[in-house]
C-alpha cells in the first residue's frame, strides 16, 4: 500500500472470455496496494471462473479478501447500484478478460449486464477505461469494434504476454499482463520491477 496517497477506486469486470485468472490476479494486486475494488463477474464469466480456476464467485471473494478488505462484489444484474451511475462511478474501469460479445455491447452501448453498463458509464464520464480482450483469431468485426472504442479513448490492451525475456512459469506470463494493465491505468506498482523478464 502507498500510504498517504490518493488511491484510485477501480471497477473490475470479469466476462466470459478465457483468462479469468488475469482478472483475479489484477484484483489481488490492486487490493494489496490498498485500492478500493468493485468487482462484477458476468454469468458467462462465472462459468469460465469455475472451468479455468475452479472457483465460484463466493470462493473468489474469499480469496480476494485475503489480499485486502477494500473489496465489494456486485451482482451483474444490479443496475441500481453505484457502478451504474455516472455520478458515482470509479476512477478506473477495467474489463479483464473482455469477451468479444462484451466488446460489441460496450461499443454500441447496449448493456446486457452491469459490466457493460459500468464501461458505458466510464466512457461517457471520460474515465480511464481499459478492455483486455482475449480472443484469436480476430475477425474484421472484432477489429472494427476495437478501433471504434480506441477512437473514443478506450485503452485496448490484448492479453498478449511477452516472451522476450524467457519467462519461466505461466505465472510470469499472467503477471506480465497484470503489470501492463496497471501501467495503462496510471497506477503505480512495483510489480514490473519484480518480474525477472520485464524491462
Amino acid at each position: 500500500m502507498h500510504s498517504g496517497e490518493n488511491l484510485s477506486s477501480v471497477s473490475v469486470g470479469i466476462t466470459g472470455a478465457s483468462g479469468a485468472v488475469y482478472g483475479i490476479w489484477l484484483c489481488e494486486e490492486l487490493l494489496r496496494q490498498g485500492h478500493p475494488v468493485n468487482a462484477v463477474v458476468s454469468r458467462n464469466g462465472e462459468t469460465i471462473l469455475k472451468q479455468e480456476c475452479n472457483l465460484t464467485v463466493a470462493q473468489m471473494q474469499k480469496r480476494l479478501k485475503r489480499a485486502g478488505n477494500a473489496l465489494t462484489i456486485f451482482d451483474p444484474d444490479d443496475f441500481e447500484c453505484a457502478l451504474a451511475s455516472g455520478s458515482s462511478c470509479d476512477d478506473v474501469i477495467i474489463v479483464c478478460p473482455c469477451s468479444m460479445a462484451s466488446l460489441a455491447k460496450i461499443r454500441t452501448g447496449q448493456g446486457d449486464h452491469l459490466v457493460h453498463r459500468m464501461a458505458d458509464v466510464g466512457i461517457k464520464e471520460d474515465k480511464r477505461v481499459i478492455l483486455v480482450p482475449r480472443e484469436t483469431p480476430l475477425s474484421a468485426i472484432h477489429l472494427e469494434n476495437m478501433l471504434a472504442l480506441a477512437r473514443l479513448g478506450v485503452k485496448i490492451l490484448p492479453a498478449a504476454p511477452g516472451f522476450y525475456k524467457n519467462p519461466k512459469e505461466i505465472n510470469d506470463l499472467v503477471l506480465f499482463i497484470v503489470a501492463r494493465i496497471l501501467q495503462a491505468a496510471g497506477i503505480r506498482s512495483e510489480l514490473r520491477d519484480k518480474l525477472r523478464y520485464c524491462p
